[in-house]
């Protein structure tokens, strides 16, 4: 029965988004300070993606990752570069993939937060994308990300097509992963230098986060960081590792699957007072609940957390094609349906955001 009940509520919410209105994407580049000392080949370059509410007569396509031949992932469905569905202001959200990803992977949550209304502001991390080489610099400098977040809001408020449909006054924060961590150094939390990341998992070689299963292995050996902290631009980037990184816009964050926690500050999450929700899946093994999440919930005040029993960490990955399953095996097994996973977080998103970004502050 209960599989009956699940199966029938999936095609309700099919039903629903079939008549949903459409979701529009497009696409952005910026600068950013810092980036030329992540990217491999030292561009000054930030991409980003927006999903937006588009326009009721837009056409959506359906969206995939991979080769256009046999592609990996399934994000959803979108009408590139469509109009906006009209000229009120919508709340924003800020969105941050895992590491080694780029924002089309988060796509599935942020085309749902778009389709609630939300204008989805996603960046692709210099030096750690699907689609650059990934560099040690990116990882050395890791509260930069947040960084990334600043430059892609204040490129798309300055955008004659996107900055006027923006609420400048409601703006949250989410992320996957890595990009959990993101949210929360631009919701108010410090980061440590990377040498206490080092420090963690020279001490616990085993967790999840120091080893990463679940994506390509970034050069970060000794002698990779000593080669990369032997620049000056690179030595004083590394000096602002304890400063606020925070976005003075964003009111709320919400995260998935956060980590590597191991490099925030605990007095300084203690010490947040904005609005954050913590979702995870007791099953994660890439990024353990234990080293990670759970403390971040327990020294955030006031903080919800959302725990999903037999959830790993690719379940927050798209959804998996036939060929998908067949190249990632190691991503693309669940003990619980992925839909249902992404069915909860998307709903436990609308909701926090709701409540959190209802009136301007």
């Amino acid at each position: 029965m209960r599989y009956l009940f699940g199966a029938a509520l999936l095609v309700l919410l099919s039903l629903q988004r079939a008549h949903a209105d459409p979701v529009g994407e497009t696409h952005r580049v910026t600068t950013e300070k810092t980036a030329a000392l992540r990217d491999a080949e030292h561009r000054d370059q930030l991409r980003f993606t927006v999903w937006y509410p588009a326009a009721k007569d837009a056409v959506e396509q359906p969206l995939v990752v991979g080769p256009p031949h046999k592609p990996l992932f399934e994000v959803g469905a979108v009408a590139f570069d469509a109009p906006f569905a009209d000229g009120g202001l919508r709340r924003i959200l800020l969105l941050a993939p895992g590491g080694g990803a780029s924002a089309r992977m988060v796509g599935w949550f942020g085309i749902a937060m778009a389709r609630a209304g939300y204008v989805v502001i996603a960046v692709d991390h210099p030096g750690d994308n699907g689609d650059d080489v990934k560099t040690t610099a990116a990882m050395l400098l890791a509260w930069d990300r947040a960084e990334d977040l600043r430059s892609a809001l204040a490129a798309a408020e300055n955008d004659p097509v996107i900055g006027p449909h923006l609420d400048r006054a409601r703006v949250g924060a989410a992320g996957l992963s890595w990009g959990g961590y993101t949210a929360l150094v631009a919701a108010g939390a410090r980061s440590f230098d990377f040498d206490r990341f080092v420090a963690f998992c020279t001490e616990n070689p085993d967790d999840g986060t120091c080893h990463q299963r679940a994506r390509d292995r970034t050069p970060t050996t000794l002698a990779d960081q000593s080669k990369t902290r032997a620049s000056p631009d690179i030595a004083a980037e590394l000096a602002r590792a304890g400063e606020s990184h925070a976005l003075s816009e964003v009111q709320a964050a919400f995260v998935m699957a956060p980590g590597p926690i191991q490099l925030l500050d605990p007095a300084s999450l203690a010490a947040m007072r904005k609005p954050v929700s913590i979702m995870l899946g007791d099953d994660d093994i890439d990024v353990p609940p234990a080293t990670n999440g759970l403390i971040a919930a327990k020294a955030i005040p006031g903080a919800t957390l959302l725990r999903l029993p037999g959830v790993g960490h690719t379940d927050f990955l798209p959804d998996c094609t036939d060929a998908g399953r067949a190249t990632f095996p190691q991503w693309c097994t669940f003990k619980v349906p992925q839909a249902d996973t992404h069915r909860q977080a998307i709903a436990a998103a609308q909701e926090f955001f709701a409540r959190t970004l209802a009136k301007a502050p």
